[in-house]
């Protein structure tokens, strides 16, 4: 009986952690509006997020610092990379955001504010320094 117990109580544990690691899922509005992008967790249990609309499709990568990359479209671009979620941080964390326009790289972590899964924070930043990055905010939408 104490074992059955205890195996409900991890069970249910379990189950709240991936609601909320899995509340990322769906599709967003950039800052801007000019872009969604789609968060998707894959096999490898990490999340990435792809652009799916553009308010420009034909925009190509012309900041991408490799020269052989510069005509590739952005949409459809894998900008979102490499997410676990942290629950006792509960937030997205040790993931990469390209941002096409600049073409940098920048590591990443994202997180909601308590009780809003409307708007996505989202933060780059450099050399380990996540107090001295650029914090944007992404708002939940439908494709």
């Amino acid at each position: 009986m104490k074992t059955s117990f205890i195996f409900l109580l991890t069970f249910l544990f379990a189950l709240k952690i991936s609601a909320q690691e899995e509340s990322v899922l769906g599709v967003y509005y950039n800052t801007e509006k000019t872009s969604k992008i789609r968060i998707f967790k894959a096999t490898n249990g990490k999340f990435y997020g792809k652009i799916e609309w553009m308010q420009n499709p034909e925009k190509k990568d012309v900041n991408n610092p490799d020269d052989a990359k510069k005509t590739d479209p952005i949409m459809g671009m894998l900008i979102v990379k490499g997410f676990d979620y942290d629950a006792e941080e509960k937030q997205w964390n040790n993931g990469t955001i390209y941002d096409p326009d600049n073409g940098k790289t920048y590591d990443c972590f994202m997180w909601f504010e308590d009780g809003d899964s409307e708007i996505l924070h989202v933060k780059g930043y450099i050399m380990g320094m996540k107090f001295a990055g650029r914090e944007v905010e992404w708002t939940r939408t439908e494709l």
